[in-house]
């Protein structure tokens, strides 16, 4: 009986972000956004109860109900506003609106909810709110195209995720950075065009996939777990970090694709001070991404040989295996496609 609700509740959280995208207005939209929102919250609490599940649900509901109630503020006095030519008003309503928008999605400098709400959840529902979550409030945002605030918005979110996920030991919580900083790169892509943020996106999720249902699969939660990891298999444990310089954007990785979309536009385009800060700070996301791999790569582990486990045997993964791969040499692929056709 759960099972269904689950998956009823799960429906309905696609048809709310639907809802949100396909609407001809901010009411439409801001109707969406409830729908998804009433229906995620049930499923933060599935599965096992505890403290901090309730607290991250809550903190999380809280949040989302304050911005929504910003939002649909926001859009009464731009309907109530319309007829009168304060130009300087509706920037900031726009301003506004913009800014809602960004704490719904957990972008800096309004991510402070962002990681708290991470820590408490599962791994799938983290998934959830580091992909899908994110596909309603950035496709508002690109309505309100303001060049400048984008600035802000894009080089306080690569500060705050690179700067932020040094210090953690909790694997949850550097995914929740790692996100903030992604985050800035895909409102970097939207400046240009959609197709370039939903490029972006779409590799971003495939990726964050790969590495989260590896991550489900084994119960790693902590830094100090992956150190104990020694017992499974060294072809697993190479896919895992390997996967993580991926996300990176480190070539010659699939996630070096979409980065390199964005730096040949932000070339073209002639933003080097803009491509400078963000290539240098991706350069700090990659070492605390290294940090986790180097017991790995320096084969500090008792077992070196590389042994494949029955693990492979089932479905998920085999799975696994299939989707890192991709991300590892996806890059090499697609580069192999394009030169043959």
């Amino acid at each position: 009986m759960q099972k269904i609700s689950n998956n009823i509740f799960f429906i309905m959280l696609i048809f709310g972000s639907l809802i949100t995208i396909s609407s001809n207005s901010w009411f439409g939209a801001w109707m969406g956004l409830e729908i998804n929102l009433l229906s995620f919250i049930p499923l933060m609490n599935e599965g096992k109860k505890n403290l901090m599940t309730s607290e991250s649900s809550l903190k999380y509901f809280l949040i989302q109900a304050f911005a929504s109630s910003i939002l649909l503020f926001s859009v009464i006095l731009i309907f109530m506003f319309f007829d009168n030519n304060w130009i300087s008003y509706y920037n900031i309503n726009e301003i506004m609106i913009t800014s809602t928008l960004a704490l719904k999605s957990g972008m800096a400098p309004f991510h402070f909810w962002f990681p708290g709400v991470m820590e408490g959840i599962s791994w799938i529902n983290g998934l959830i709110l580091m992909t899908w979550q994110k596909i309603a409030p950035m496709m508002l945002i690109s309505y309100n195209m303001n060049y400048i605030f984008f600035l802000y918005l894009i080089i306080l979110s690569m500060i705050i995720g690179a700067l932020g996920g040094l210090n953690q030991t909790s694997l949850r919580k550097i995914m929740a950075y790692s996100s903030i900083n992604h985050m800035g790169w895909m409102l970097m892509a939207m400046m240009f065009n959609e197709l370039l943020w939903l490029t972006y996106f779409i590799l971003y999720s495939f990726m964050s996939f790969s590495i989260i249902l590896m991550f489900n699969n084994f119960k790693l939660f902590h830094f100090n777990q992956i150190f104990n990891f020694h017992k499974n298999s060294s072809v697993i444990m190479y896919f895992m970090f390997l996967n993580f310089l991926s996300l990176g954007g480190l070539p010659p990785f699939l996630g070096f694709l979409p980065k390199w979309l964005v730096i040949q536009n932000l070339a073209e385009m002639n933003h080097y001070f803009l491509l400078l800060i963000s290539v240098s700070l991706t350069l700090i996301t990659l070492f605390y991404y290294l940090r986790l791999s180097y017991s790995i790569f320096m084969l500090n582990f008792n077992k070196t040989t590389w042994m494949i486990s029955n693990q492979f045997m089932n479905k998920s993964m085999k799975l696994i295996f299939y989707l890192n791969f991709l991300s590892i040499f996806g890059l090499i692929l697609i580069s192999l496609f394009y030169l043959t056709f």
